[in-house]
């Protein structure tokens, strides 16, 4: 990102026209904003775009519109401060290494832990890539091939070299490559799932509250702004009152797999965005489950297979529960 581009504290503040480069492609533009205007409210960054004064190839842009190589962002008139800028002005994530699944020149797989983001932006400071960056210095070459929510642990992606981010997230987006990439989700949700219930195909409408934080939920097929979305559930044990899925997705839309099974009236467990909140507490207190505290989102990326990138063989990789999940499965009763 060219460095010409950021707010300048005291000066006039003009019109920006900034070139997306490499390094931005694919990412959304409210998080390039944030990162491109340091030491402006989030708050302002989103009012901005939702006015229409930012524009990227000369049209109004959406807050959830991803960035191309070449595109044209104009940036409106913003005012920081000279305190908000120095606070703004060094990196603040310190380096880190995560348990290594899967490594070689081309890519890397780790297992994320829950309650740490992918990456900064959205009101956090730092995620995963930005401390491996720091982690790694000498990597010349570090980027997200896919995302993983804060509250969800497991298996996360990271290229090592632009033509391996091209040919993963190619595979992502393809249909015609389902048959060779996938991921498997371990979802502990409430209930007792229908057995019979197997493929969850319901559209999703990803929105933005008016404090900027994204939500999304489940419309009928002919909303305007509906994207079809497709997830398979698999019943893997049965307890009193929760069942133990596995759920493999066929489409990536932001929250799938939290709005599907809420959606069918079985909340993931410690879900605090869709999930039941009274129980959330209850199973944070130690009160819900034979005295077991539970503190997060019971939502894991158990398995993830893809071709590599380079060779073309196909990988499959898996990481274990975590103990606190496990620990809380064998407190449940079976049924």
């Amino acid at each position: 990102m060219p460095k010409a581009a950021a707010a300048v504290p005291g000066a006039s503040p003009a019109v920006l026209h900034v070139t997306v480069d490499e390094a931005s492609e694919g990412q959304r533009l409210d998080n390039f904003l944030v990162k491109l205007l340091k030491g402006v409210p989030k708050t302002h960054v989103y009012r901005v775009i939702r006015s229409g004064e930012v524009r990227v190839n000369k049209g109004r842009a959406g807050a959830d519109t991803r960035l191309a190589i070449g595109d044209d962002v104009r940036v409106p008139p913003v005012r920081t401060s000279q305190n908000a800028a120095e606070r703004n002005a060094h990196p603040v994530a310190p380096p880190r290494e995560f348990t290594v699944v899967f490594e070689d020149e081309h890519l890397l797989a780790i297992d994320k832990p829950a309650g740490v983001a992918v990456h900064g932006g959205s009101g956090v400071a730092f995620g995963v890539i930005e401390q491996l960056r720091r982690a790694r210095p000498q990597a010349k070459f570090l980027e997200l091939v896919h995302r993983l929510d804060k509250e969800t642990s497991g298996l996360l992606l990271i290229a090592k070299k632009r033509s391996a981010l091209v040919a993963l997230q190619d595979q992502l987006r393809s249909h015609a490559g389902a048959k060779v990439i996938g991921k498997t989700y371990a979802a502990l949700v409430l209930g007792a799932w229908p057995l019979k219930l197997k493929v969850i195909d319901v559209a999703l409408h990803k929105f933005l509250t008016s404090e900027g934080e994204r939500r999304v939920r489940a419309v009928a097929d002919d909303h305007d702004a509906a994207k079809r979305a497709i997830t398979l559930v698999k019943v893997a044990q049965s307890f009193v009152a929760f069942t133990l899925l596995d759920v493999t997705i066929k489409t990536g839309r932001t929250h799938q797999i939290r709005v599907h099974l809420t959606h069918q009236g079985h909340a993931i467990a410690g879900d605090e965005k869709y999930g039941d909140f009274t129980l959330n507490k209850a199973l944070a207190r130690g009160e819900a489950v034979r005295g077991q505290r539970f503190e997060r989102m019971f939502l894991h990326a158990a398995q993830l297979r893809f071709e590599h990138p380079a060779t073309g063989e196909v990988i499959e990789l898996r990481a274990p529960l975590p103990r606190e999940c496990h620990d809380l499965l064998n407190a449940l009763a079976p049924t």
